[in-house]
């Protein structure tokens, strides 16, 4: 046995049980894995796996600890706002558990850097909330050769799965083609219920833990949805796709790509997803325009009831993107109209649409309430 003194008694809990057992734990011990993201799935994943072992963890992410990340992602805390989240990940981790090694990537994970960073580890785990990345994630994975523990949280809302070319189905077999951008609105946009990522990224530790030992049935070739408001779970199986560009019979990927034209800018209408400058104005250009306010001039806010409730500016009127065909006939295409959201994209595709239907003078607001409460009205609930 390999395990020292400390070891044993840490872990003793699964060496008691066979499917652990001595050998399992040596396993977890010797094992590298990678957590993409130090959010809200990145948080509980990467706890419980320092808890349980993993000799080497990395944490990979290039943002800092916010306020409002507090509601979710566990690992952090007050006294962490402002710092890196890998720093303040990994002191956290250590605390936990100063056996274990944690290695640091503040950055974010590109064509470049994917390659590199991702062959020294044995599992690796999506806690990304982007399109961009879950697809360069898949694509490195597979051309390495490595599992790749996919996670997704929504609202009430999750799914899990793990994604390994040699034994079943990748990303792409599932979701071929990613969404139209704005299509699908990020956790800022439509929220998370804060326990979520708690349930579905210990799901993702789990899966890596079964990886590692090489019991039990890992999720390859199913995925778990999880609806927290009905605490109902179901499974999609899932079948590898032959044609798929990456993992198929004949594969047209090499080698990675540009993922963010993959997932917007170049794929799709050049009308909708080119140039927006000239159906858009900054926050700046917007405060002009309110300070020579004409008569004809609508504020139109595209949000829920539910966040106009939180903040709204002064005479705007709302109709939320859902409703606006249904209520078009309340605007006019002679008013001077200013569209704006939460963060910037449902209001451009309410400008667009718009626009579509013969509105020639309205406008996006880049950035959306947020950034003009950042920017002009620091008195703003910001959410």
């Amino acid at each position: 046995m390999n395990l020292t003194n400390e070891q044993v008694s840490r872990y003793s809990r699964h060496l008691i049980m066979p499917e652990v057992g001595v050998e399992g734990q040596e396993k977890l011990v010797e094992s590298k894995v990678l957590c993409i993201g130090a959010g809200g799935l990145g948080s509980p994943l990467a706890l419980y796996l320092a808890a349980a072992g993993v000799g080497k963890l990395g944490i990979l992410d290039f943002d800092v600890v916010d306020f409002s990340n507090l509601q979710r992602q566990i690992i952090h805390s007050e006294k962490n706002i402002g710092k890196l989240k890998v720093e303040s990940a990994k002191e956290r981790l250590i605390e936990l558990n100063s056996d274990i090694s944690v290695h640091t990537y503040n950055t974010m994970l590109t064509s470049g850097n994917a390659m590199e960073i991702i062959k020294d580890y044995d599992v690796i785990i999506d806690g990304t909330d982007n399109f961009a990345t879950r697809y360069l994630v898949n694509d490195a994975c597979v051309l390495l050769g490595k599992p790749n523990v996919y996670g997704s949280i929504f609202r009430f809302e999750g799914q899990v799965s793990v994604f390994d070319a040699k034994r079943g189905p990748c990303y792409r077999c599932l979701y071929p083609e990613p969404p139209p951008p704005g299509m699908v609105p990020s956790c800022a946009e439509g929220g998370v219920l804060g326990i979520l990522p708690g349930i579905i990224g210990t799901m993702q530790a789990a899966e890596a833990i079964k990886l590692i030992i090489g019991k039990g049935q890992p999720l390859i070739g199913k995925l778990l949805f999880l609806d927290v408001m009905e605490m109902k779970i179901r499974e999609l199986k899932l079948r590898k796709d032959s044609s798929c560009p990456i993992c198929g019979k004949n594969p047209t990927i090499t080698k990675l790509i540009d993922y963010e034209e993959f997932c917007g800018i170049g794929r799709g209408d050049p009308e909708l997803l080119g140039d927006v400058s000239d159906i858009e104005i900054t926050v700046d250009e917007f405060r002009y325009i309110l300070s020579n306010k004409s008569n004809n001039l609508v504020i139109l806010d595209v949000r829920e009831p539910h966040e106009y409730e939180i903040c709204k500016i002064g005479g705007s009127k709302l109709i939320p993107l859902g409703d606006l065909p249904s209520r078009i006939n309340e605007l006019d295409t002679a008013d001077d109209i200013i569209v704006h959201c939460h963060h910037g994209m449902r209001s451009l595709q309410a400008t667009r649409f718009l626009r579509h239907m013969g509105f020639k003078r309205v406008k996006n607001l880049g950035g959306g309430i947020d950034a003009w409460a950042e920017k002009h009205e620091p008195s703003m609930p910001r959410y």
